[in-house]
């Protein structure tokens, strides 16, 4: 079975919803916290590496537009 990849969208979705999970929490479980940060820093490295992409590769397209 492939894996399908995380959007963007999905990966700042997801991310909303922990902190909101979190800011709404009465009870502190560090385990649960620990593994909601692990996620979430997974899914921050996601955002960034996709951007890099794109504006990567909007400066080809500018880049070729000028040529």
């Amino acid at each position: 079975m492939s894996k399908q990849k995380t959007t963007y969208t999905e990966a700042v979705a997801e991310l909303e919803q922990i902190l909101a999970t979190l800011e709404n929490s009465q009870e502190i479980n560090m385990d649960v916290i620990s593994e909601k940060v692990k996620r979430a820093a997974v899914l921050i490295e996601l955002c960034k590496k996709q951007l890099h992409e794109l504006d990567a590769d909007m400066e080809k397209i500018i880049s070729d537009l000028k040529e």
